[in-house]
């Protein structure tokens, strides 16, 4: 590979990491070329992009960033891919997915808004990671529950409200 096209490799991956803001690092050494290939039309139909890609130039990539990536680079040995994703939880509950009929792919690091997560045994927490669109919904839905009781209860003190002013009505 020429000069120039490790470059430019370096520079897609730096874009890409800039523009998804999320991304795991995996093993796939072992794998033939029709598993790499279902996984890519998985990762394909997740909206999850997948690169095979040097470890030196990850390294690169992440070298020419404005962020410390210090906790990754002692993973960065063997077969890498690199899956990109806008969600951060994706590429784990495919990788959970995928694990259920062989042993690959094997998470070897997660850069998800700005943390680090090393190593396999932190897939299950990357899978329960919730999107920023659930923690919306979430927060949405705790600040409209007070809202509702209140409403409710003005709803239905109305009626008492109203039988209490009959009331006195007729006696004045």
């Amino acid at each position: 590979m020429r000069k120039e096209e490790k470059y430019e490799i370096v520079n897609a991956l730096k874009e890409e990491m800039l523009e998804y803001g999320n991304f795991y690092i995996t093993d796939t050494s072992d794998l033939t070329v029709a598993k790499i290939n279902a996984i890519r039309r998985k990762c394909f139909e997740s909206d999850i992009k997948m690169q095979v890609v040097k470890n030196t130039l990850i390294k690169k990539a992440m070298e020419s960033i404005d962020s410390d990536f210090q906790p990754i680079y002692p993973v960065l040995k063997g077969s890498s891919s690199i899956l990109f994703s806008r969600t951060a939880n994706a590429p784990a509950k495919l990788i959970k997915t995928l694990r259920q009929e062989g042993d690959k792919p094997v998470l070897k690091a997660a850069y998800i808004d700005f943390s680090f997560f090393i190593g396999d045994d932190q897939l299950d927490a990357l899978v329960n990671l919730k999107s920023k669109e659930e923690l919306v919904g979430d927060i949405i839905a705790l600040l409209q529950s007070p809202v509702k009781n209140v409403l409710s209860g003005l709803q239905s003190s109305k009626n008492k409200l109203a039988g209490i002013v009959k009331t006195l009505q007729e006696r004045g």
